[in-house]
This record gives C-alpha cells, sequence and structure tokens, in this order.
C-alpha cells in the first residue's frame, strides 16, 4: 500500500490550494480515504474522509470551505481547499484502512493502519 499526498505550498489567507493523494497498491474503491492535519506541538486531527462509494464527511473546522472528491480512473483523492485560514497552517496526510470506516470511528487518526507521508501547508496572515 502506498499512499502520496502533494500540493502543499505557501499561501496567503483566503486562498486556496488542491491537495492529492495517489494510491497505489491495493483496491482504491473498495476503502475510505481520510485526511488529516498536525499543526506543531498539536495532536494529528481529521479532517475529511471519502468512502468507497462517494460519501463525504469534514469536521466542522473545514465544513463549507474544503471539499473532498475522488477519481477512481486516477485512484487518487483530492482535497480542495478555500477561503484558507493562518489555523490551517499544518502538514497534512492522507490514509486509509481495510476495515470499514464510520462517523463514530473515522476521526481517530489510531484506526488508519496506512499512511503517506505528508505535504506541508503555510497559509500566511
Amino acid at each position: 500500500v502506498q499512499l502520496q499526498a502533494s500540493g502543499g505550498g505557501l499561501v496567503q489567507a483566503g486562498g486556496s490550494l488542491r491537495l492529492s493523494c495517489a494510491a497505489s497498491g491495493f483496491t482504491f474503491d473498495d476503502y475510505s480515504i481520510g485526511w488529516f492535519r498536525q499543526a506543531p506541538g498539536k495532536e494529528r486531527e481529521g479532517v475529511s474522509c471519502i468512502s468507497g462509494i462517494g460519501d463525504t464527511y469534514y469536521a466542522d473546522s473545514v465544513g463549507g470551505r474544503f471539499t473532498m472528491s475522488r477519481d477512481s480512473a486516477k485512484a487518487t483523492v483530492y482535497l480542495q481547499m478555500h477561503s484558507l485560514k493562518p489555523e490551517d497552517t499544518a502538514n497534512y496526510y492522507c490514509a486509509t484502512d481495510f476495515e470499514p470506516m464510520s462517523p463514530a470511528n473515522m476521526w481517530n487518526p489510531w484506526r488508519w493502519d496506512y499512511w503517506g507521508h505528508g505535504t506541508q501547508v503555510t497559509v500566511s496572515s
């Protein structure tokens, strides 16, 4: 299983970025993919999740600003981020797991077994 996150960068507050997570080594459409982020000195937190059939879930802190999608042909998920705030600054990671995810457990990083390397997002004020 490999997950490769990309698309991070430096952006001013109010700006936009699109993160990508390219997946390989497993049947992409069968499993959920999650985005998490971790800022220095803080715990890793869930940002969004998309199921194998395309249902999406968002943390309250990003709802209405972030949109997650998946492209089965490219085995890639995207996180479109708008109206970025300085508090969105973090290293962003994508993850997957072969157990079904539910709204009750998807926000717990310990529930996800496979992780990609992070991509840094920095939002300046």
